[in-house]
């Protein structure tokens, strides 16, 4: 009786984390309109901190410790109403809103809005040149 040959092996497929963060940044755009339509991926800050991490051979611990503080850092200086200006990336600053009118979508009842503060992001030119 003859015997077939064992099927070869594929080699595993290369994942986005094996990949260096520059590289896995610019192929995280969506293929086309019906996918952006559909929902970009999410990508949360534990992911880019883990990239980093591999990026620049550090302990995931140590940069998960040092961007949670670059966040704590960027939200007491939005706390406090200065304007954060981050170079290649864009300005993020507290805008103030008025009290306004406003109306009910639903019922078209007119309700007031209460006066509130936002955080304001504008790109920077780099950014928008880079999408």
């Amino acid at each position: 009786m003859a015997t077939r040959p064992a099927p070869a092996k594929k080699a595993p497929a290369k994942t986005a984390a094996a990949k260096p963060f520059a590289a896995a940044a610019r192929q995280s755009k969506p293929a086309s309109p019906a996918a952006k339509a559909a929902g970009a991926p999410v990508v949360t800050l534990k992911t880019v901190f883990e990239r980093l991490a591999e990026a620049h051979a550090l302990p995931k611990k140590q940069a998960h410790a040092l961007l949670a503080d670059f966040v704590v850092a960027v939200r007491t200086h939005l706390k406090a109403g200065t304007r954060l200006r981050m170079s290649g990336l864009g300005i993020l600053e507290v805008k103030s809103r008025e009290a306004r009118m406003g109306r009910n979508p639903a019922t078209g009842a007119v309700i007031q809005i209460k006066a509130s503060r936002k955080v304001g992001f504008r790109p920077s030119k780099e950014l928008k040149d880079a999408l």
